[in-house]
């Protein structure tokens, strides 16, 4: 099969790897539909960590089940699934208290399963899945009956609604809420979204980039404020009578897009971070002065895909409007390019 393979900073290439094959009882063989290409994946390709040895790429991914273990029961073959950014066993006590992200005998794609084996990247034809029971999530819905919006929506669910949706979460936001978020990727546009859908009643993107704003505000935001830093706390501010927001989104990860944060939330409120934190300090004595609370991590997007699925079947929710570039996966080294240039919200990607 081709898979994409990152060799070093800024040089990520499609490449032969060996099909996939079942190793264990509880594996499955998901044959990739969509797969598309994370903010989190340009740390790596910009050289953060540095790349020092080629690596499979890829965390993100709809597709159907070519192939069970003898121990996998929750899916079978045929069915379409969604695949969560980490698989997980589904039975350690992290698991069974919706915290997949820790579980015991986890792990992450293009990474290494407990024995020691390779596990694939999603940016490829075909992905072997480790502990498939505890990590696939089966669509009620045949494959050709799925069109390419629908498509979309469930490619979302992978990973960055379910992480928008944490961020609103850990931030407090609910029915009445005041909300901001930083940062206009695709995990900041996912988490408009997800304060909507649990009843914020002001929504502010902060965004400089005008076809970002334009889908911010298709996804339910009610204001925007093009400003950075303090100058945008204060505009943020004005718009929600004088004081800052209840919640504030962090879904950048960056020194700067922090301080924006707290900047920006009013005392007393919530910021929920889930951006991957590079160069990130928070100035504890003025949290605790202000009586701030910071929220916020790796989501467990397996533990909201339940719900979330529900959503986007039953027309309530349709977050596909983040991927405004589709791509064959024929062309993913410029999908990257694309991403790191900022020419693309989220690339998705077809094999």
């Amino acid at each position: 099969m081709r898979a994409t393979v990152l060799h070093a900073p800024y040089d990520v290439r499609l490449e032969q790897a060996p099909d996939p094959k079942l190793e264990g009882a509880g594996d499955a063989v998901v044959r990739v539909l969509a797969s598309c290409v994370c903010g989190s994946d340009l740390w790596p390709y910009r050289g953060d960590p540095p790349v020092r040895e080629p690596r499979r790429m890829g965390h993100e991914f709809v597709g159907v089940v070519e192939e069970v273990g003898d121990d996998v029961s929750a899916v079978r073959v045929g069915d379409l699934v969604v695949a969560p950014f980490l698989w997980s066993d589904g039975t350690c006590e992290y698991c069974v208290r919706g915290l997949q992200t820790s579980c015991r005998h986890g792990g992450g794609y293009g990474g290494r399963d407990r024995a020691g084996r390779l596990v694939d990247g999603g940016q490829g034809e075909a992905v072997r899945v480790p502990e498939a029971d505890g990590t696939l999530v089966p669509v009620p819905r045949s494959p050709q009956d799925v069109d390419a919006r629908l498509l979309a929506s469930l490619l979302t669910l992978s990973d960055v609604m379910g992480t928008g949706h944490h961020a609103a979460l850990a931030a407090g936001v609910g029915q009445g809420s005041t909300v901001a978020v930083v940062g206009d990727g695709a995990v900041g546009l996912c988490g408009v979204l997800a304060a909507r859908r649990l009843g914020a009643s002001r929504i502010v993107a902060m965004s400089r980039h005008t076809s970002r704003q334009e889908v911010a505000r298709r996804l339910g935001a009610t204001d925007v404020v093009e400003e950075r830093g303090e100058e945008g706390a204060r505009a943020v501010a004005e718009l929600l009578g004088g004081i800052g927001a209840d919640c504030v989104l962090e879904c950048v990860g960056s020194g700067a897009s922090m301080q924006q944060a707290l900047a920006t939330v009013r005392d007393g409120g919530g910021v929920g971070y889930v951006g991957v934190p590079h160069d990130v300090e928070l100035p504890v004595r003025e949290l605790f002065r202000r009586n701030v609370s910071v929220g916020g991590g790796v989501a467990p997007t397996r533990a909201y895909l339940p719900e979330l699925l529900a959503d986007v079947l039953a027309g309530r929710i349709d977050p596909s409007p983040v991927f405004d570039v589709e791509m064959p996966l024929d062309d993913v080294a410029e999908a990257y390019r694309a991403m790191h240039e900022r020419r693309a919200i989220k690339v998705l990607l077809r094999p």
